[in-house]
């Protein structure tokens, strides 16, 4: 787990969020937000099959560095940021779909970075070919590495905060 979380919150001025541990009790709702978030983009891709979304969310959810996300005592949403000996990956960045276009996922996103550059190590991340996350993650400065019919991988390189 990067050094920058101590596994119980983050602060954040602009939003009333913060980061949590989440239990099994979180698992079947944030699933259920994965897919609610998710669906429409998977069955574009031909991907989508409510066994598979289970399976690998299941795999994702018992990783070290899943966060959830709260909004005071509610459950909004979760974030996997797994620290990899040559990177931070992020996956599984799901919110309640009321907070899109909210700027929450970019504070959220904004204290993840931090984390990074406090470890030097720089950011990765898969999304799915032709999703609006592209951009997103474009205007926060990743670089597409690659993309093929399915996903494409991204990564934000280490910055000094020195520099």
């Amino acid at each position: 787990m990067p050094s920058g979380w101590d596994g119980l919150l983050a602060i954040s001025t602009d939003h009333n969020w913060r980061f949590a541990t989440p239990s099994e009790t979180d698992f079947e709702p944030l699933l259920a937000l994965r897919i609610e978030v998710m669906r429409e983009h998977l069955e574009r891709v031909f991907r989508y099959k409510p066994s598979r979304a289970r399976r690998i969310f299941r795999e994702h959810f018992d990783e070290p560095g899943m966060r959830l996300i709260l909004a005071g005592a509610e459950r909004i949403g979760c974030v996997g940021f797994r620290d990899e000996p040559e990177c931070l990956k992020i996956d599984s960045f799901y919110l309640q779909q009321r907070f899109h276009n909210s700027g929450l996922g970019t504070a959220i996103l904004k204290v993840l970075l931090t984390e990074a550059d406090t470890a030097a190590k720089p950011v990765r991340l898969e999304v799915l070919t032709g999703s609006r996350a592209d951009r997103f993650y474009l205007r926060h400065g990743f670089i597409k590495l690659r993309e093929d019919a399915i996903e494409a991988e991204y990564e934000r390189p280490f910055r000094n905060s020195g520099s």
